[in-house]
């Protein structure tokens, strides 16, 4: 069974929300305040996080990013702020996605699905070369371990090496990471990008890939502030330069 924390404290959503994720035959465990959420993780565990962003005790921020320092679990903000601000807030503290309120019951089932199968590597995931004329070389003859730039990552473990520096990384960051290693050199669509990391039925704007490319820049750059191992290629996408 597939266990989700949906962590919602009014009951006007949060029983209509359990009710339909019961129905889809996840698992349930809710929490109406921070400080619940933190302890039913904690106790319980979850394959995937549903997090309202707005909390009595405790901000959803602040929990999601006390989940993250301990977890890569999938967390999916429910928030009635839409403004790009509290958006980007929320997934540099380490959120997976957003949605914003009201939203669509068939919407928030897919972005559950998405994620959870991107968690699992399932279907769709790249372990190979994505496309084309990828990276080849080193990732030819181990499939399991791509690098450049002085980054080494391992799937099998999952794990990055940044100058020899072990670097934790998030589910979602690890995921493009690998992708870009993988094509090294060849400019990847927001497009592409998202289909292979976030899945062709993801619902959200490019606004999030945006922020997860800014996330992986201050782990892997000598300077983020001026980029030299991921470029944007405006109006395209990006480009791990080989």
């Amino acid at each position: 069974m597939t266990r989700l924390l949906v962590v919602e404290d009014e009951k006007a959503i949060a029983e209509p929300l359990g009710y339909l994720l019961e129905r889809e035959g996840y698992t349930i465990t809710s929490a109406a305040d921070g400080p619940a959420a933190l302890a039913a993780f904690r106790d319980r565990g979850a394959d995937l996080v549903l997090l309202d962003l707005m909390l009595p005790g405790m901000s959803g921020h602040d929990v999601c990013r006390t989940i993250r320092a301990t977890s890569r679990v999938p967390i999916i903000m429910l928030t009635a702020k839409d403004s790009e601000t509290d958006i980007v807030v929320g997934l540099e503290l380490g959120a997976d996605d957003y949605v914003t309120k009201p939203y669509s019951s068939k919407e928030l089932l897919a972005r559950i699905a998405a994620l959870l199968r991107r968690d699992a590597g399932g279907p769709g995931f790249p372990k190979e070369d994505a496309f084309e004329g990828g990276a080849g070389g080193a990732q030819a003859r181990d499939p399991d371990t791509v690098a450049a730039h002085g980054i080494r990552l391992d799937v099998a473990s999952h794990t990055v090496l940044v100058e020899g520096r072990e670097t934790p990384m998030p589910l979602k960051e690890f995921d493009l990471l690998e992708l870009l290693l993988r094509n090294a050199g060849r400019v990847l669509t927001r497009g592409q990008l998202i289909d292979r990391v976030w899945g062709s039925d993801y619902h959200g704007d490019t606004k999030t890939l945006d922020v997860h490319i800014r996330r992986l820049r201050s782990r892997v750059e000598p300077d983020p502030r001026s980029p030299c191992v991921i470029t944007t290629v405006r109006g395209v996408g990006y480009r791990l330069n080989p």
